[in-house]
């Protein structure tokens, strides 16, 4: 199975596709892998803001996504004491909502006829490591059945429980904040109250929701067949009994909230739910050359703001820049070049994601915040137009 190529990349995520589509198309021979048979389900919020829909349409890859799915035209954020707030996105932006498994059918497809090499059902098992001038280099990833890929680049896109990067010690989950995310999907969810799209096949508004509650939150989104995607980020422990019965925890978080529990009277969960965590992924900055990280596995933020597809897609981008670097001028300067992007393109987001998890896991603060929404919605408004991305 060994076989040289100028870029293996591990994870057909949206990272990892969009850096394959982005290399392919600068000429480069990439292959693409995953150790998932393709299409398959992930839990996700389902929605992709303006911001990463701008950025698909710039990169020439919205076709199958600006055209599929549900209109998303803004947020409606609820607080503690039945305060609600509906942002809509400014100058009539947009998002869209489909479930990641159809997203990331489409997006796979402009990688493949970019000239991607794409394999699923491949397992990476750890990285080819050699010594070169006394120290590491990456030349590709050992995969099951004791096969080599062997490649000038690999980039690691394989998520928060990377197969690389945690193997090579780059990156762990912190200690603090551990959440987990439980998602499902129902149907027959009552609507909102806000206007209703004029779809018969649709359930709910042209809003995705966002329920702040004191050490939680849940994410509602309507998605294409009628069906709705819940997802629910809480604190969690070893031996959480909402971890062994993820199903229970979901129903309880719904039916213990007065927004939310009416509107599932008659809703059917239609599927086991999936969890996912800890989500928080560290990254420690440390660098090897003929290895670069992309999406999770280059590190991970809770997604209350519904942006981890922007940070996927936009991180993909820029490991995909490096990559072309690399190959044509080697390694020196390239993890410098690339940590100083990516620190212009996330820092300002990071921050006001950090700062909403602290919010949310503070009940004063979320109390504080619920009376400031009341009193100037303007502001909540901006902090929706700055989750979707907007400005971009």
């Amino acid at each position: 199975m060994t076989k040289f190529i100028d870029v293996l990349i591990v994870g057909a995520g949206p990272a990892g596709v969009v850096a394959a589509v982005v290399l392919a198309r600068a000429g480069a021979r990439v292959r693409l892998v995953d150790r998932a048979v393709f299409p398959r389900d992930k839990l996700c919020g389902d929605t992709v803001n303006p911001g990463t829909l701008a950025r698909l349409r710039q990169l020439g890859m919205s076709e199958g996504v600006d055209d599929h799915g549900l209109r998303v035209d803004g947020m409606i954020v609820t607080g503690e004491n039945g305060v609600s707030i509906e942002g809509r996105y400014p100058a009539g932006l947009h998002g869209r909502a489909m479930v990641r498994r159809d997203l990331d059918a489409r997006l796979l497809q402009h990688a493949i006829e970019a000239g991607c090499q794409f394999d699923d059902g491949v397992a990476v098992r750890g990285a080819i490591v050699s010594e070169h001038e006394g120290r590491r280099l990456i030349t590709g990833a050992t995969v099951q059945g004791a096969g080599e890929l062997r490649a000038g680049v690999t980039i690691a896109a394989d998520g928060r429980r990377s197969t690389l990067a945690f193997g090579l010690g780059l990156a762990r989950h912190p200690d603090q904040p551990r959440r987990w995310a439980i998602g499902a999907y129902f149907e027959n969810v009552m609507p909102t109250g806000v206007r209703p799209l004029p779809d018969p096949c649709r359930t709910l508004s042209a809003f995705g929701e966002m329920h702040v509650r004191s050490g939680r939150y849940v994410g509602i989104a309507p998605v294409p067949g009628g069906l709705t995607n819940v997802c629910v980020v809480q604190p969690s422990y070893p031996g959480d009994p909402d971890l062994r019965d993820p199903s229970a925890a979901v129903a309880r978080a719904i039916a213990v909230d007065p927004r939310l529990c009416e509107r599932f009277d008659a809703a059917r969960m239609v599927a086991p739910p999936t969890m996912l965590g800890p989500l928080a992924v560290d990254a420690s900055g440390a660098a090897i050359d003929g290895l670069l990280l992309a999406g999770d596995a280059a590190g991970f933020i809770d997604p209350m703001t519904g942006d981890g597809l922007g940070f996927a897609v936009r991180g993909g981008e820029l490991a995909a820049q490096a990559a072309l670097q690399a190959l044509e001028h080697g390694w020196p300067g390239v993890h410098r070049r690339l940590a100083a992007e990516r620190h212009r393109a996330f820092h300002g987001k990071w921050r006001f994601n950090r700062a909403l998890r602290a919010l949310v896991s503070s009940p004063r603060a979320v109390r504080v915040a619920v009376m400031g929404a009341v009193v100037a919605p303007g502001v909540l408004r901006a902090v929706i137009a700055r989750a979707g991305d907007c400005a971009d």
